[in-house]
């Protein structure tokens, strides 16, 4: 059995939240099944785009989680 839940979304930026993508209120699954494609969750504009520089690629992330 399932439960629903609401959680927090936190970001390592400042940013402003332009899209919501709506097409996972009825599919939610997306988010793990396409995470890269359909199961985007925000679309951001940055308020300082420097910060970009400061963050992890995929490689680098992969080796910070063990992969």
């Amino acid at each position: 059995e399932a439960v629903k839940t609401v959680s927090d979304l936190y970001m390592p930026v400042d940013a402003e939240i332009i899209e919501v993508n709506s097409e996972l209120a009825d599919r939610p699954e997306l988010v793990n099944e396409e995470p890269l494609f359909r199961g985007w969750m925000i679309k951001i504009a940055f308020s300082d785009t420097e910060v970009v520089h400061g963050l992890m690629d995929k490689k680098a992330y992969l080796a910070h989680i063990g992969q």
